[in-house]
C-alpha cells in the first residue's frame, strides 16, 4: 500500500507494510555536483507531482571496501547525483508526537551510506519510534580542505539534514522537540562534533555515540596539505574550479591512493601532524577545526562550554581494533618483537602493554596490541566525554559491547553492536557468524528505544563515584564499576609520557 507525505520540495510516495511506512531516498538538499560539490548545501529544488520514495537513493562517490572488510560488512555504491538524501521509517505517518531517532552512518568519513540492510529502521518503527537515516558528503567531496571552499561540507550536510528533520518530521508523525541523534564510528564522531558545534544547537535533544571519540579532528592547515597532495596526484591546481571538474571515478581513485599513501608513509612533514596523529592511520579526510562549525577539539569545547552537553549514551565494543588488525592481515606482523614498535607508532610507551598482557593470560602480541589501541582510540575518549557530560549536569550512560562474534578472530570488534542496536542480527552473518543471540538484540535495541522515548535506557547512570558501565553480553548483561581501570590508568600515563 502506498502512503503520501508532503515535505520540503514537494510530495513523496512511500510504501506501507503492516503498520510501518517507509519513505526512501528523499532529497533534503540540492544535488552537489560539479562546482556545487564544494559549496555549502543548498535547498532542494521543488518538484511537481508526487515523487516516488520506495527505493534507496544514490550514495556519495566511494570505492568498495577491500575484500577482507567487504566480506564482513559489504560495500555501498548506488550511482546518481541526488545523494544528499534521507530515509524515513514511521509507525504512523498520520500520527503525532512520536520520538525521533536520526542515524548518521560510519565508514571513516570516506565510505558508507544510509542504504545498508543493517541500518533498516523498521524495528524502531515497530516499537514506536520514527527513524531518519542520513547520507552526507564523504571523502574529498565532504572533507577535503580545498582553498576557497567552505570546510566541513559533510558536517554541514548533517546539520542541513537536521534542519530538514525539524521542518518535516511532523509529516511522518514525529515530534521535532524529541529528536535523538545517533551514529557509529565516523557517524559517532559526527555526533560528538554536532554536540560541540554552535550551528547544531537546538536541533536535537539527546545523543548516542557508538564507537567514537572526541579527538579525531584536523587542523585546517594540515587538512590543506592533504588537499594539495590530492591536487598534485591529479595534476591540477588546488582550486574550487579544478576540484569541481572531477567526476566520481576520479574522486574514487584518488581517495583510495591518498589513503594508502598516508597509511604506508605517515610523514607529518608531508601530511601535517594532526592528520597523522588524530587520524590514527585510518582517517585521511575527516572533520577540520574551522573556528565556526568546529571551534576546537570537541572534548575541549564541551569542557570549556558545559552548556553544550546533552543527555548521552556513549560506548564502545570490547575489542574494537580487532576489526582493523585481524581480517586485514596486520595481526600476523605483530609479534613479541614488533609489538613495542607498533605501540610506539601510536605515541605510546611500550610498557603500557604490561597490564594488558597480565590481564589476558595466553594472549598473543596481536591480541594485546588490539586491546591497547581499542582503549586509545575509543574507550579512553568515551569515558572522558561521559565525565564531561556528568560534570555539566547532564545524564550520561556508558556501555561496552562484549559479545564475541562466531566468525574466527573477530571477537567483540568494531561494528559488531550495530545489527543488535537495529535488531537486524540475521542480516549480518558475515559479521556475527551463525546464530547470534536474539535476546541480546532485544535488550540493546530496547534500551535505545527507551532512551529515545524518555531519556533512560534502563541501566545505571555513569557518575564519578561508581563509574558504572553496562556490559552487553550473552547469556546475560550486567553493570560493572569502572572495568579494567588499571589498564586505563596505564594508558593515560603512557600518553603523558
Amino acid at each position: 500500500m502506498e502512503t503520501i507525505a508532503s515535505v520540503t520540495g514537494g510530495k513523496v510516495r512511500g510504501s506501507t507494510d503492516g503498520e510501518i511506512s517507509r519513505f526512501l531516498g528523499i532529497p533534503y538538499a540540492a544535488a552537489p555536483v560539479g562546482p556545487a560539490r564544494f559549496e555549502s548545501p543548498k535547498p532542494v529544488p521543488e518538484w511537481s507531482g508526487v515523487r516516488d520514495a520506495t527505493e534507496y537513493g544514490a550514495t556519495c562517490a566511494q570505492s568498495p571496501y577491500p575484500p577482507a572488510i567487504h566480506a564482513l560488512v559489504g560495500s555501498d555504491g548506488i550511482p546518481g547525483d541526488e545523494y544528499l538524501n534521507v530515509n524515513v521509517w514511521t509507525p504512523d505517518a498520520g500520527g503525532s508526537g512520536l520520538p525521533v531517532l536520526v542515524w548518521i552512518h560510519g565508514g571513516a568519513f570516506v565510505r558508507g551510506s544510509n542504504a545498508r540492510t543493517i541500518y533498516d529502521g523498521s524495528a524502531f518503527a515497530r516499537d514506536g519510534v520514527v527513524v531518519v537515516s542520513v547520507n552526507y558528503r564523504l571523502g574529498i567531496s565532504g572533507f577535503a580542505a580545498v582553498p576557497g571552499a567552505p570546510l566541513n561540507r559533510g558536517l554541514r550536510d548533517q546539520i542541513f539534514a537536521l534542519h530538514w528533520v525539524q521542518e518535516n518530521i511532523a509529516a511522518f508523525g514525529g515530534d521535532p522537540g524529541n529528536v535523538t541523534v545517533f551514529g557509529e564510528s565516523a557517524g559517532g564522531m559526527s555526533v560528538v562534533n554536532l554536540i560541540a558545534s554552535p550551528a547544531a544547537r537546538g536541533l536535537f535533544r539527546r545523543a548516542i555515540a557508538q564507537s567514537a571519540n572526541g579527538s579525531a579532528v584536523a587542523d585546517a592547515g594540515d587538512a590543506r596539505k592533504v588537499a594539495e597532495n590530492v591536487a598534485t596526484a591529479l595534476g591540477i591546481e588546488p582550486t574550487v574550479a579544478e576540484f569541481g571538474g572531477l567526476g566520481p571515478d576520479q574522486l574514487r581513485t584518488v581517495q583510495d591512493s591518498i589513503a594508502l599513501d598516508l597509511m604506508t608513509n605517515p610523514d607529518p612533514a608531508r601530511w601535517g601532524a594532526s592528520i597523522v596523529s588524530n587520524g590514527l592511520g585510518i582517517l585521511s579526510f575527516f572533520p577540520v577545526i574551522d573556528g565556526e562549525l568546529i571551534p576546537d577539539r570537541p572534548t575541549d569545547v564541551i569542557a570549556a562550554q558545559p552548556d553544550r552537553a546533552v543527555p548521552l549514551i556513549f560506548g564502545w565494543t570490547a575489542e574494537e581494533f580487532r576489526f582493523f588488525t585481524f581480517p586485514t592481515g596486520i595481526a600476523a606482523g605483530i609479534t613479541d618483537e614488533t609489538l613495542p614498535f607498533a605501540l610506539a607508532r601510536y605515541g605510546l610507551d611500550p610498557a603500557v602493554a604490561e597490564p594488558y598482557a597480565a590481564n589476558r593470560p595466553g594472549a598473543s602480541a596481536a591480541d594485546v596490541f588490539a586491546a591497547v589501541i581499542t582503549d586509545l582510540v575509543f574507550r579512553d575518549d568515551a569515558l572522558r566525554i561521559a565525565e564531561l557530560t556528568e560534570a555539566a549536569g547532564q545524564p550520561a550512560y556508558a556501555y561496552e559491547f562484549a559479545w564475541r562474534s562466531g566468525v574466527p578472530d573477530l571477537g567483540a570488534c568494531h561494528v559488531m553492536e550495530v545489527p543488535f542496536v537495529f535488531d537486524k542480527v540475521t542480516a549480518a552473518p558475515g559479521l556475527t557468524g551463525p546464530n547470534p543471540p536474539q535476546p541480546l538484540a532485544d535488550e540493546m535495541h530496547g534500551a535505545w528505544v527507551r532512551f529515545a522515548t524518555h531519556g533512560d535506557p534502563g541501566w545505571s547512570r555513569f557518575d564519578f563515584t561508581t563509574r558504572t558501565v553496562r556490559i552487553f553480553d550473552s547469556p546475560e548483561s550486567y553493570d560493572v564499576a569502572d572495568p579494567r581501570a588499571d589498564e586505563l590508568r596505564a594508558l593515560r600515563r603512557s600518553q603523558k609520557g
